[in-house]
């Protein structure tokens, strides 16, 4: 796109990628536990000048199981543990919508993604995506990103499912993720 920066931008999901996830949700701070290697794999991203934004569904604030006040107490640990390893998130987007809501955010529909795209006036084409769902992967590859796969979360799942899209890497955890990345980066 004309005028689109080419900043090093890279996109995580955050439970199952940065933080261990639940099926009964990540509903308070003390429920928010990073994966291990996650916050310095942070650190090391942002050493090699790489932005972090996450982009992350929340269904339970619409699902009424905790209120945005909780989920910014959450986010405001996540940021607390990824600043003690030495790291920084820039951004978080979320879609605080309920599964069967309409919405153009929810994941695996593109609408978060093409507004972190508008917000740091930055092209996808060449922004990883790392995820542990199916769901990450195909809004990613919607908005044009690059989806990567990590196999923390729902990971080993997703890398079994046949529906997986063709050519997407797969890494043990974001830790490892990182490790590949910056070796090939500058």
């Amino acid at each position: 796109m004309q005028g689109r920066s080419k900043m090093k931008l890279i996109i995580l999901d955050r439970d199952g990628v940065i933080n261990y996830d639940s099926d009964q949700f990540i509903k308070s701070p003390q429920e928010w536990r990073p994966i291990e290697g996650a916050m310095e794999a942070i650190s090391l991203l942002n050493q090699f000048g790489w932005r972090v934004v996450v982009a992350t569904n929340q269904s339970g604030v619409g699902r009424g199981l905790f209120d945005m006040d909780t989920l910014a107490a959450i986010h405001d640990k996540m940021h607390r543990c990824v600043a003690q390893a030495g790291g920084r998130i820039d951004a978080i987007f979320f879609c605080p919508h309920a599964a069967d809501s309409k919405c153009a955010c929810r994941k695996p529909k593109p609408g978060m993604l093409l507004e972190i795209s508008e917000r740091f006036n930055v092209d996808l084409e060449d922004v990883p995506v790392v995820g542990d769902s199916l769901r990450d992967l195909q809004a990613a590859l919607a908005a044009g990103a690059q989806p990567v796969l990590v196999r923390t979360g729902k990971g080993l799942r997703t890398e079994a499912d046949p529906a997986l899209p063709e050519g997407v890497p797969i890494h043990d955890n974001l830790a490892a993720m990182v490790r590949a990345l910056t070796l090939v980066s500058d």
